[in-house]
């Protein structure tokens, strides 16, 4: 019999999901795996506690009645501008906001939005390096992908220097990929001021800021610290669009619950955009998920619930860095000569290790100890 698709070749571009299926064939019992998302020191992922009875709730109202079928988001604009801490609530009348299939569909869904909309040339500037979906996504979406500098190797912290001429350097109008906090996958951050000179100069460069906040709350265990960079670009007359996630702020991974949002100009302009975002998320999948989205959306609603919440986060980022002083710590132990400073002075969920690609080969062979190729952990696994 014929194969009709002998043009497809069995790749792998996901390396995150190669070290999944590696470790799952290992069968050394004591076998660890550093690329997968936020545990707590249960074998279990974490689930936290306001969204419980949330959870418990929409399954009840779920298992009594058909779910019914959402408008485009269950989060509203003033509950976003709440969370961004963004005083200005007159913003609610320019912020096009939609539901996404998490931060990887609210990528997808700006991605497409700026392919057929956006008047610049269709082409985004990343950061090297990146969250490994980045490029893909994008490119799926009809953008040219380039890149712009970020990470030092030689310091093992940020190349800010290059990374701000390589914005002035950028034609006229570009649009550039900024991580918000707790960049994934070095852990390292811009400073408060570095912030405000990426902002002049994508400014004085009439760029267009395209965030990415998937980790909101892993940085400083504060969200209001988190989003200073959103809001200081808005503060500075940016009019940027935002990809957010809530899965692992919100321990909601498997519900997928994400929004995309963008500030406009005007309320004439949000009304054009937000009829155009709606007709490009219909093909996509037509109408999103009920239940992660009404525990988000009641966990911001609700004041007491968002306050355990916001404790919640502060309590993982706090689990976080204790976590890395320890993985240091062990090392150093172990007798490692090694600088492994970097480590406690990176943040968020990620630690750039500095491991070449062979050392992480071998860890993973004589030691069933799996990472990503780039030496990027969990800094988190129990």
């Amino acid at each position: 019999m014929s194969q009709k698709w002998d043009q497809s070749s069995d790749l792998n571009s996901d390396n995150k999901l190669g070290i999944t299926e590696a470790f799952k064939a290992d069968s050394f019992k004591e076998k660890i795996n550093l690329g997968l998302a936020y545990q707590m020191m249960q074998v279990n992922p974490t689930s936290f506690p306001p969204s419980e009875p949330q959870k418990t709730r929409s399954f009840k109202q779920s298992s009594t009645k058909n779910m019914p079928v959402l408008p485009v988001s269950q989060i509203s604009p003033r509950q976003l501008l709440s969370l961004l801490m963004v005083r200005d609530q007159v913003l609610s009348d320019r912020l096009v906001i939609t539901q996404s299939i998490s931060g990887t569909g609210a990528l997808r869904i700006g991605g497409a939005f700026l392919a057929r909309f956006y008047p610049g040339a269709k082409k985004i500037y990343i950061p090297t390096p990146s969250w490994a979906n980045h490029a893909a996504v994008f490119k799926d979406s009809g953008l040219e992908v380039e890149k712009y500098r970020y990470y030092n190797k030689d310091t093992i912290g940020l190349d800010f220097e290059g990374l701000i001429a390589d914005i002035k350097a950028a034609p006229k109008g570009s649009a550039f990929l900024l991580h918000a906090c707790a960049h994934n996958p070095t852990g390292v951050d811009p400073t408060v001021e570095q912030w405000k000179e990426i902002s002049n100069a994508i400014k004085a460069g009439e760029h267009y800021a395209f965030f990415d906040m998937a980790y909101q709350g892993f940085a400083s265990g504060d969200t209001d610290k988190d989003a200073f960079p959103i809001r200081h670009f808005i503060e500075q007359g940016h009019n940027p669009c935002l990809a957010q996630s809530f899965a692992k702020n919100m321990g909601l991974y498997g519900e997928r619950v994400g929004a995309f949002s963008i500030v406009c100009a005007d309320a004439a302009e949000k009304k054009r955009v937000d009829s155009q975002i709606k007709i490009l998320v219909r093909p996509l999948y037509s109408n999103p998920p009920v239940h992660g989205a009404r525990i988000a959306s009641t966990i911001l609603n609700d004041k007491a619930l968002n306050k355990q919440w916001l404790g919640e986060v502060k309590g993982m980022a706090d689990r976080i860095i204790t976590m890395r002083a320890l993985l240091k710590k062990e090392l150093e132990n172990l007798g490692s000569k090694h600088d492994w400073s970097h480590i406690t002075s990176q943040i968020g969920m990620f630690a750039y290790t500095g491991l070449t690609p062979e050392q992480m080969d071998k860890l993973a062979k004589e030691h069933s100890v799996y990472a990503t190729k780039d030496a990027a952990i969990h800094a988190v696994k129990p």
